[in-house]
């Protein structure tokens, strides 16, 4: 039993390896070849758990093999357009210009209500709203909206507001983030002068600290209250 024990565990640290080594893509939508690679390699490892018998090598081999075909396939995917297309097909246009294509559906095995739930997920409620839809090679539905029914963008309205920049978590838990402060080109006294301001004594007095490249900072103590502040020289 404590043999099982233990090649389970190791088996388990490898193969979380090797979905890592293969690309975070794999956490989220997989291609058709990525779905069938990651389903070999949860079978084939768990081959060494079914016994004590059983070498730990009958389920370490066959994984690694997997990662070797999977960076290969990878590999000729970007080299090659042909065999992309081959392994992970090719987008789908499901809506034209607001017409349903009914032929493309029919090929791709997709129903009408399957059309609809995926676009409700995009919080399109009116199929009639819907200008192009577009089926992806990993399952997903790219919508694009008539143009009446877009959003107003402040491009619309011939304004140009400021770029923040990327938003980062600078304190955490009362956890100073000095790297994440640094990484915004801000110091550590500044973030201290802009706690003082907003009478906060000490980064553990804050739960919450997020922090974007304008300076802005957005701090929520313990009991929830939220206040704002900018990171300036002291």
């Amino acid at each position: 039993m404590f043999n099982v024990i233990i090649k389970t565990a190791i088996l388990y640290f490898f193969a979380m390896l090797v979905i890592r080594l293969m690309g975070k893509r794999q956490a989220g939508e997989l291609q058709p070849f990525e779905l069938i690679i990651a389903v070999m390699i949860a079978e084939v490892a768990a081959t060494p758990m079914d016994g004590p018998g059983i070498p730990i090598t009958y389920g370490i081999v066959p994984v690694v093999v997997l990662l070797v075909l999977h960076n290969l396939i990878a590999y000729i995917s970007i080299k090659s357009d042909k065999a992309r297309g081959f392994f992970s097909g090719k987008p789908s246009i499901v809506i034209h210009k607001g017409i349903v294509c009914r032929e493309e559906l029919k090929k791709q095995s997709y129903n009408l209500n399957d059309l609809i739930e995926q676009l409700r997920s995009k919080n399109v409620m009116n199929l009639s709203d819907v200008h192009y839809a577009v089926l992806e090679t990993n399952g997903e539905l790219s919508v694009m909206l008539k143009p009446q029914k877009r959003p107003l963008t402040p491009e619309d309205m011939n304004m140009s507001p400021q770029n923040p920049g990327f938003c980062y978590d600078v304190i955490l838990d009362g956890k100073l983030k000095s790297d994440n402060l640094q990484r915004l080109g801000f110091t550590v006294s500044q973030l201290e002068h802009a706690l003082q301001t907003l009478n906060f004594k000490r980064p553990r007095d804050v739960f919450l600290a997020l922090a974007d490249e304008s300076g802005s900072v957005l701090f929520q103590d313990y009991r929830g209250r939220q206040s704002t502040g900018r990171l300036t020289n002291g």
